[in-house]
């Protein structure tokens, strides 16, 4: 069978024509991002410690092993999704679409003072925000003065619910980005489908259900998705607010990776750890893209 004849001359050029605006972006993505990542993938295979060590050696999968064999790693993941399925595709998510649904029939006024207080919590740096939700949760904190001059019953809630503290505080700080994506989508569906829905009899439940969810669902999957991979990085909240503890109750995979790479030293390790970090927010990336293309 006769080869192909090659592309004419005219074609070549107007296809390297046509990448070359996008050469420096990808010259920027593969020394910042590819490059690193592929270091990292090489670490994690390796014994690399910051201390006690002349020179690493490869270990192959040892790192992997021994991180499904540790009971602190396995109590970091399952704290992980704990922590994300509460704080984002529960709290952000649903508290981000009532606060659209809600400011949409508001008056101006009403949207504006609810709208500046919940994008100021959105561009406060992250570790102003845990000092802040820090105070908030202490025991000598507003929570607990509030209780007690409703003469209710207070506890040390950092040390005894801390899970639900650091997701709380980070439901708080992020909803602000879930609001605008969907009160951007509120804003595409047309009035009319909405005004003869009402005159056919719908009540604001079914029109929501049957109207409104599938005509934004794909803001719905997008936002799921990126609040998902914003929330599996989220570090300096926790850290500042609880450290992980006690007693690793709030250690998440981000905090138990930085534990073992800069305070146990062993960085062979804890890369392994942020490669199967890398994985799972991978995994959801994908499951999320597939939800997007389903058609309704």
């Amino acid at each position: 069978m006769p080869a192909p004849p090659p592309a004419p001359p005219r074609r070549r050029a107007r296809t390297v024509s046509r990448f070359l605006p996008l050469s420096p972006a990808l010259l920027l993505l593969v020394l910042f991002l590819a490059a690193p990542i592929g270091y990292c993938g090489y670490l994690a295979f390796t014994d690399l410690q910051l201390t006690g060590q002349a020179e690493s050696s490869f270990i192959g999968l040892e790192n992997f092993r021994t991180a499904f064999q540790d009971e602190a790693f396995l109590n970091a993941v399952w704290l992980t999704l704990v922590f994300t399925v509460l704080s984002s595709l529960i709290g952000q998510n649903t508290l981000g679409l009532s606060l659209a649904l809600l400011m949409r029939r508001a008056s101006k006024p009403v949207r504006t003072l609810v709208g500046g207080i919940v994008v100021t919590a959105w561009v406060l740096p992250e570790v102003v925000a845990g000092f802040l939700l820090y105070a908030f949760f202490r025991r000598e904190g507003t929570l607990n003065a509030v209780l007690d001059l409703l003469q209710l019953p207070s506890q040390n809630w950092l040390f005894t619910l801390p899970i639900l503290a650091v997701s709380f505080a980070n439901v708080w700080r992020g909803t602000a980005f879930s609001m605008l994506v969907y009160s951007a989508a509120l804003n595409e569906i047309p009035q009319e489908i909405t005004e003869a829905a009402e005159m056919d009899g719908a009540g604001g439940l079914r029109r929501l259900w049957h109207i409104t969810l599938p005509m934004i669902r794909r803001s719905i999957g997008t936002n799921l998705m990126l609040n998902t991979l914003q929330t599996l990085s989220v570090f300096g909240l926790i850290w500042v607010m609880t450290r992980g503890g006690p007693g690793g109750k709030s250690q998440t995979l981000p905090l138990f990776m930085y534990e073992q790479a800069f305070q146990n030293s062993m960085i062979g390790y804890g890369t392994a750890v942020a490669l199967l970090l890398l994985l799972v927010g991978s995994l959801f990336s994908v499951i999320y893209m597939r939800l997007l293309r389903m058609e309704v």
